[in-house]
């Protein structure tokens, strides 16, 4: 049997490396297993092709409304296509490195370098487009710092990034990852509703 010491040595060791296993800038404020968590965002993490599907809800200052989604992501290119949303008919915002082109039906295509700005200067509301890109995964973006409550399978449950509260209530389960069903953004006085009706990973090529 273990002298009493070294058993707490291994146990203050698991505690350093659980909370090493968190991201730099991410801090966790409740809930779940750190280690178990990292093991959880090195598997998503990797998916950065897909098609994803659903219908995206907004409630806005101004107006309110709900559409289709549909998102073709390949690396860092994406071809995002609203249809219905505040009754502006087919929207579709286009964003690689080199930039962003917004389309919005019986209107000129609008370019910018953010998304999120274009956004905002031309519908009125914003939409964290850059973010989106692992919120939608379920995880939080490596560029600013995050504040994160797990549940109790280590997954996302609530994050705060960027001026942005992101609440998990559905997971589902694809090609072996646990990727969000249903996810509800709240800030810059706008409400989102996404609920996710299909994904589908794609291989890197």
């Amino acid at each position: 049997m273990l002298p009493l010491r070294i058993l707490l040595l291994l146990a203050l060791a698991l505690t350093l490396s659980a909370c090493s296993s968190l991201h730099q800038r991410e801090t966790l404020e409740f809930g779940g297993d750190p280690a178990a968590w990292q093991v959880h965002r090195n598997a998503v993490t990797p998916l950065t092709h897909w098609t994803l599907q659903g219908k995206l809800g907004v409630r806005a200052p101004a107006e309110s409304g709900s559409g289709t989604l549909l998102w073709l992501q390949q690396q860092d290119q994406y071809d995002i296509r609203l249809s219905g949303p505040l009754g502006r008919g087919a929207t579709r915002i286009q964003g690689s490195d080199a930039g962003v082109v917004l389309e919005i039906a019986g209107q000129p295509p609008a370019t910018a370098a953010s998304a999120e700005a274009l956004l905002e200067q031309q519908i009125g509301w914003r939409l964290p487009v850059e973010h989106l890109l692992w919120w939608v995964r379920g995880l939080p973006a490596p560029d600013s710092p995050s504040r994160l409550q797990l549940n109790p399978d280590s997954q996302l449950a609530r994050l705060a990034q960027a001026g942005w509260t992101v609440e998990y209530s559905r997971y589902q389960q694809i090609d072996g990852l646990q990727l969000p069903q249903r996810l509800q953004l709240s800030g810059h006085d706008v409400l989102l509703t996404l609920v996710i009706t299909r994904w589908e990973p794609h291989t890197s090529e």
